[in-house]
């Protein structure tokens, strides 16, 4: 099986569109479509369902397109591996950090042990908008490693436990700077939080129906930067984890934060990797470092 076939029909999938795969893999699309039509022959089924928004996989399209993305990456790997054997350890890694969560700590620190230790390693790091779909691109080889909220058990997905954080109430001129507030007390204020996806959002509902209250949410976002301004301005409050609410004094040195009590409110970071996709030897690397600094700045 020719693999440059099959990376056509991961660009395909990908774009969802034959004539955008084309101008991209510099293929007219005459050969692309009939590098599509010989897989479609080898595997006796049809592939993608072609519309004139489009196409999109089939079934066997999808479970071709899983495969793909393994094999893919391994031949990457090995060619990168082979290339950097008994040299330095160099080669690309894509990290993903929760929004909202340890990552803000995290994230400068580890470009600067990285840059220290293995100077030839490229780092990409990115914060994209909920847990799930940072998962979800580990579980498709597009990051190499990701520190999330615990989603709970997922198939083909490591999780190595680093931490669990209490929730505090952040705001400004609180009456008691690191005390204690009750949740009730807490969610009483105009609060900005982050959208339902959000693994925070889910605690802090789940809590809210639990001892059957409301919150009085005046806007949504999982940004860092735009929540510290908002607190800053005194558009309102929010309820975060421990690394987050540093995070946010850390840029609004006048915030403060009260632990949230009765009831507790706990979230777990982990690292997450695949667990059918191998790590490069960098990918390796940065995995460790990754985890010896999330796990030092939890403490």
């Amino acid at each position: 099986m020719d693999i440059r076939r099959l990376s056509a029909f991961v660009k395909i999938v990908d774009i969802g569109s034959i004539t955008r795969a084309s101008a991209i893999l510099h293929i007219a699309q005459p050969a692309l479509s009939q590098q599509i039509a010989a897989l479609e022959a080898h595997f006796g089924k049809a592939l993608l369902i072609r519309s004139k928004r489009g196409v999109v996989p089939t079934e066997a399209g999808k479970v071709l397109y899983k495969h793909c993305q393994m094999l893919i990456r391994q031949m990457n790997q090995a060619e990168a591996d082979i290339a950097t054997s008994s040299e330095e350890i160099t080669g690309s890694v894509r990290v993903g950090l929760a929004p909202l969560g340890l990552g803000s700590l995290v994230a400068a620190k580890l470009v600067q042990s990285i840059r220290q230790t293995h100077p030839g390693i490229a780092l990409y790091i990115n914060e994209p908008v909920g847990g799930g779909a940072i998962s979800e691109q580990v579980m498709t080889g597009k990051m190499d490693a990701a520190l999330i909220f615990d989603p709970g058990k997922v198939p083909s997905l490591i999780f190595d436990p680093i931490c669990t954080e209490e929730m505090f109430f952040v705001g400004m001129a609180l009456p008691e700077a690191d005390g204690e507030i009750s949740f009730a007390e807490a969610v009483s204020h105009p609060l900005i939080l982050p959208s339902a996806i959000h693994t925070i959002r889910q605690v802090i509902d789940t809590t809210l129906a639990r001892v059957g209250t409301t919150a009085q949410v005046v806007a949504e976002t999982e940004s860092i930067s735009i929540l510290s301004n908002a607190l800053a301005e005194g558009l309102g409050c929010t309820i975060l984890p421990s690394s987050a609410a540093l995070a946010v004094m850390r840029r609004v040195p006048e915030a403060r934060r009260m632990l949230v009590r009765r009831p507790n409110m706990k979230v777990n970071m982990t690292i997450c990797t695949s667990a059918q996709l191998p790590l490069s030897e960098a990918g390796r690397v940065v995995r460790d470092h990754l985890t010896r600094l999330a796990t030092e700045l939890s403490c």
